[in-house]
């Protein structure tokens, strides 16, 4: 627990602001509707025994996986660009700006390299070095698969602005990010974070923790806005009514990334099934979805494929428009939407 990958918990004045949040309560952060780690009769030791030594079929593809090769520094367009690396990391194109989302470069998600989750076998193809300057860092939340200890260390002479949910702050300033540029919202703050863009932080029903201590930062979505486009990034999060709300009070949305894959029947709380994922984007009222949270990790116990195959059959009877690109391959917000079904 000294390996610095673990982060540090807040204190001192951000702890104090913390501790003013509606969304803090007797020490910790709470989701706005019941949310139990695991579904009711599941026995924590057994789920962590078949995590760790059941095998299903097919949960690692069995050859490396196909991507497109972009120059993510001279590609360039009049419209706003979506590049996936798979899982939740992912480049966003806008006005001119370049805005970097929960990026995972390392190897593993984990606080060390030498144990925990690998990634897929030609996932790896793009690093740090391969962007341009970053304008905006987005931070969901605090877990390793979206807060890489690596990749920020990496990021500290290339991003201009950490944006992050409440409390995660904290990790970034041990590491070596300057207070100065990192922004922390509580749900439903909202910034002008670049001009002509503004950025909403929304609920999320999921929790939060890099060791034995949880709930002691904040997890969430966003939205992202300009004058052309909206899109919601989505987080980790179980599916519960806020999609509604969030749809209602913002929507309709261009684009939403939402997490559809590292799901399990005994945590069904905190992670969508991937039918549910297709169901938050229809509450959301986007026009178009696109399922992230798969493709790079194997974080349940689950095929590598169901995420993307169950949720694209699910938004084909709700007639919902889906785009599921290769990783490196650029989507075009209003423009080119790619739907091949590379993963078969």
């Amino acid at each position: 627990m000294q390996q610095k990958s673990f982060g540090k918990l807040p204190s001192g004045e951000r702890l104090v602001r913390i501790e003013k949040s509606p969304n803090y309560k007797e020490g910790t952060f709470r989701n706005l509707e019941a949310t139990p780690m695991m579904a009711e009769g599941v026995s924590y030791p057994k789920m962590l025994y078949e995590f760790f030594f059941k095998e299903v079929a097919g949960q690692v593809p069995d050859a490396a996986l196909p991507s497109i090769q972009t120059d993510l520094k001279t590609v360039s367009s009049d419209k706003s660009l979506i590049i996936w690396f798979g899982h939740s990391s992912y480049l966003i194109k806008i006005n001119g700006k370049n805005i970097l989302v929960d990026p995972v470069f390392s190897e593993r998600t984990s606080p060390v390299q030498y144990a925990g989750s690998k990634r897929f076998e030609g996932t790896g193809v793009y690093t740090i070095d391969d962007f341009p300057d970053i304008d905006v860092v987005i931070i969901t939340h605090d877990h390793y698969d979206h807060l890489d200890y690596n990749s920020i260390l990496q990021l500290k002479s290339k991003a201009k602005l950490f944006c992050t949910s409440l409390g995660v702050g904290s990790h970034l300033a041990y590491w070596g990010i300057d207070e100065k540029s990192i922004v922390e919202f509580d749900w439903w703050d909202t910034q002008t974070i670049l001009p002509g863009i503004d950025l909403t932080a929304a609920p999320a029903r999921h929790f939060s923790g890099r060791g034995f201590t949880r709930f002691k930062t904040l997890w969430s979505s966003f939205i992202l806005k300009t004058a052309d486009a909206k899109i919601f990034i989505g987080g980790d999060s179980g599916y519960d009514s806020t999609f509604r709300t969030i749809g209602q009070k913002f929507g309709p949305f261009d684009i939403a990334l939402l997490e559809c894959g590292q799901y399990d029947v005994k945590w069904p709380y905190i992670h969508m099934l991937p039918e549910q994922t297709a169901q938050a984007a229809v509450d959301l009222r986007t026009n178009v979805l696109m399922p992230v949270h798969w493709g790079k990790f194997k974080l349940a116990n689950h095929a590598w494929r169901d995420p993307i195959e169950r949720v694209s059959i699910r938004a084909s009877e709700l007639q919902l428009r889906i785009t599921t690109p290769r990783i490196g391959e650029t989507v075009e917000i209003g423009g080119n939407y790619p739907v091949s079904v590379w993963w078969q």
